[in-house]
């Protein structure tokens, strides 16, 4: 599929994020496409290409390289279609059900401040919730 059409359906707002994200080069595709430079530009003679060279990958090959990850615990900071920074954070409450929390910011800075400050907000609700049960517990 091209790389266009990929990136509408990963929610991605530029196809050149896309390629940066899930594609690299190994070895024998730089091979290849400098043959095929060759050939077309140069009119060079290329060797034949040994069978080492032409192993074809397949998409069960494929392993995503992702560049730097935030640590767990840490949120989401990423970018909206319309360009604003976005910060999420999932926590787990006493009860097993899942919240999250979402935050936007015009800069990266500061939308990485607002997120430091949900994130401890929500920590403390949590323990706070956490010792509420535990009273209502110990009362019961």
């Amino acid at each position: 599929m091209d790389a266009k059409t990929l990136a509408g359906i990963l929610g991605h707002t530029k196809a050149s994020f896309t390629l940066d994200t899930y594609t690299h080069t190994i070895g024998d595709m730089q091979r290849r496409a400098a043959t095929k430079i060759d050939r077309g530009i140069g009119r060079a003679e290329t060797p034949i290409e040994s069978s080492q060279a032409t192993t074809s990958h397949t998409m069960t090959d494929f392993k995503a390289h992702r560049g730097k990850c935030r640590y767990w615990g840490s949120g989401y900071l990423g970018r909206t279609k319309g360009g604003r920074w976005n910060g999420r954070y999932t926590v787990t409450w006493p009860d097993g059900t899942k919240r999250t929390r979402d935050i936007y910011a015009d800069s990266e800075e500061e939308c990485e401040k607002l997120l430091a400050v949900m994130i401890t907000e929500m920590k403390t609700e949590v323990a706070a919730e956490r010792e509420r049960l535990r009273a209502e517990n110990k009362a019961s």
